[in-house]
């Protein structure tokens, strides 16, 4: 099947995934988008995981200060080399990520950091999950996202491991 250049830019713009893994996703799904961006996402997570276990000492600290001075957070999202921790796609991502917290205010980055006392209370883990833990979050700027996804496609993008350390939000009378 002939895919067009139209459609492979569509796609990437969808993704932000490479040109080739774009047409790669496009051509074993026969054309169709949504599978194809479905594709790619799940390469960006298994990517992301085998990176995992690699060694993430630099990165930035980035702040957002959400309009009328009332909610502002510090968070530090690492990486492997100080090339990508100057890299737009990676500065974008942790800007995003500042607002996301922002927005919705998430107690813990990932499942795995809920302590078990807090969890024998709720009633449905998930629901506690996608709204108390950053990475099981839908992601504000796109509904079709989590937080989780998001982090996959740019660990695919960029190649290197990232790991979201530590965040901090602050609101005034809190």
């Amino acid at each position: 099947m002939k895919i067009s250049a139209g459609t492979i830019k569509e796609l990437r713009d969808i993704t932000c995934a490479s040109i080739a893994h774009c047409k790669k996703a496009l051509e074993d799904s026969k054309g169709d988008i949504k599978e194809a961006a479905i594709l790619l996402r799940k390469q960006g997570l298994e990517i992301a995981a085998k990176k995992q276990s690699r060694s993430a000492k630099e990165g930035r600290v980035d702040a957002y200060i959400h309009h009328g001075n009332k909610i502002g957070v510090l968070l530090e999202v690492n990486c492997e080399s100080d090339f990508v921790a100057r890299n737009e796609e990676f500065a974008r991502f942790t800007k995003d990520l500042a607002m996301q917290i922002a927005a919705t205010s998430p107690a813990y980055i990932k499942k795995e950091d809920v302590p078990e006392d807090i969890l024998r209370h709720e009633k449905s883990k998930e629901d506690y999950y996608k709204s108390n833990c950053l990475l099981e979050q839908v992601f504000v700027k796109d509904p079709g996202l989590t937080i989780k996804d998001y982090l996959g496609s740019i660990v695919a993008k960029i190649g290197e491991n990232i790991v979201i350390r530590r965040f901090t939000r602050y609101k005034i009378g809190e």
